[in-house]
């Protein structure tokens, strides 16, 4: 199991990825924008879409999983 990553800015906005492992609610208003697609390819790969947080489109990946880990490590690398 991953750790659960929550950035708390100046304002005291929090930024993190969705995960279930906590109530977000709890914490205040809860707003929710999806940062990539992950997406099979025509040749039957996995892409990671992060156009949505002008990132890059990682892939071609074999497994759906793959492309999902990715996209979480790029998020987390990149935006939190």
């Amino acid at each position: 199991m991953e750790a659960l990553h929550l950035v708390v800015g100046p304002q005291g906005t929090i930024t993190t990825l969705y995960d279930e492992t906590l109530d977000l609610a709890t914490l205040g208003r809860v707003s929710i924008a999806r940062a990539s697609h992950v997406e099979p390819d025509p040749l039957g790969g996995w892409l990671a879409d992060l156009s949505p947080v002008d990132g890059p489109l990682l892939g071609p990946f074999t497994h759906r999983s793959e492309a999902l880990q990715a996209e979480r490590d790029w998020l987390l690398r990149s935006r939190l």
